[in-house]
């Protein structure tokens, strides 16, 4: 015989059913803010990890200069066949530079991402002039961007200095850092300009009265380290802008790497989509071709392709 079910055992089903999932539901909240805490703890750069590092962005500028070679793609967009026609129809395209976009290294990980974008009726000259307008990166790039400031520039390499904000994993992580970057030219149409943090130190209890600036090296561990290549090349009516972030962090604790991972990994995508689209705004602003280059004193600059294709300036481009 079939046994009957009533109502009231159906409802007593479904009612036991909740229970579990609201269980299961707190559990994993439970471990989520237990581990989030085991996560805002202190976190120290150690040497190995730093070798590391050092390693992969080595690795990372030889396969940029191996682009140079005849028969490479200069672009990343032109890799894939449908790339170039997705981002001409307006779409900014976000990929991992290999596997997961995420590389376990000792005590640490290293996430590598590619970006690009395509600006129509753009020129080379006032893209570059919005890239390298660094006092105004706190406008281009806000909210996430809270300062910046040019620190020196010449002919082949500029410095300065930013304070951002970002929301990693459930916590806000603020850090004031100095960039180098260096130029180079391939021809009159492309160029790449690679950019390295030479000084990251997180900010401690930011927008408070305890706010104070931690050694370099301490602190949460949330970014250790920052590198950039930025590529370029006008045609097409436009010019394509392609952008590889690079970053050092602490790694994410093996409990809960599984819902982590997905969250650092969309984190990724949107920031490096908001960058692109933010450079693209910024070119739109009328305060790009007025601006630009001119704190570097290379307003109206003619780029002077060297053998070792890095950048000098004509003089006589400046008068």
């Amino acid at each position: 015989m079939v046994p009957q079910l009533h109502i009231s055992d159906v409802k007593d089903a479904k009612r036991s059913q909740k229970m579990k999932i609201k269980s299961t539901l707190f559990g994993l909240a439970l471990l989520t803010v237990s581990n989030t805490t085991r996560l805002a703890c202190g976190a120290e750069l150690k040497p190995e990890t730093l070798r590391a590092w050092e390693q992969y962005v080595s690795n990372a500028d030889s396969r940029m200069h191996a682009r140079l070679e005849p028969g490479r793609h200069f672009l990343w967009t032109d890799e894939a066949p449908d790339r170039g026609a997705r981002v001409r129809g307006g779409e900014i395209l976000v990929a991992p530079v290999d596997g997961s976009g995420m590389q376990h290294v000792p005590d640490g990980l290293i996430h590598h991402w590619v970006g690009s974008l395509f600006i129509p009726k753009a020129t080379l000259a006032g893209v570059l002039a919005v890239a390298h307008d660094y006092d105004r990166y706190k406008e281009i790039y806000r909210p996430k961007v809270l300062d910046s400031r040019l620190l020196a520039c010449g002919d082949r390499q500029q410095e300065y200095s930013m304070v951002w904000m970002n929301n990693i994993v459930f916590v806000n992580a603020t850090l004031q850092s100095r960039y180098e970057a260096r130029d180079f030219a391939v021809d009159p149409q492309r160029w790449y300009t690679i950019t390295h943090v030479t000084s990251a130190r997180e900010i401690a209890d930011y927008g408070l009265s305890a706010e104070h600036l931690l050694p370099p090296g301490e602190g949460n561990g949330f970014i250790w380290r920052l590198q950039s290549i930025a590529r370029y090349e006008e045609r097409d009516g436009g010019v394509y802008v392609e952008l590889e972030a690079i970053g050092l962090t602490r790694d994410i604790p093996a409990a809960i790497r599984w819902m982590a991972s997905p969250l650092v990994t969309r984190l990724t995508r949107s920031t490096l989509v908001a960058s692109l689209r933010q450079t693209r705004e910024g070119l739109a602003r009328p305060a790009a071709e007025t601006r630009g280059l001119t704190a570097c004193a290379t307003r109206g600059f003619r780029p002077v392709i060297t053998a070792a294709a890095e950048v000098s300036y004509s003089k006589e481009a400046l008068r």
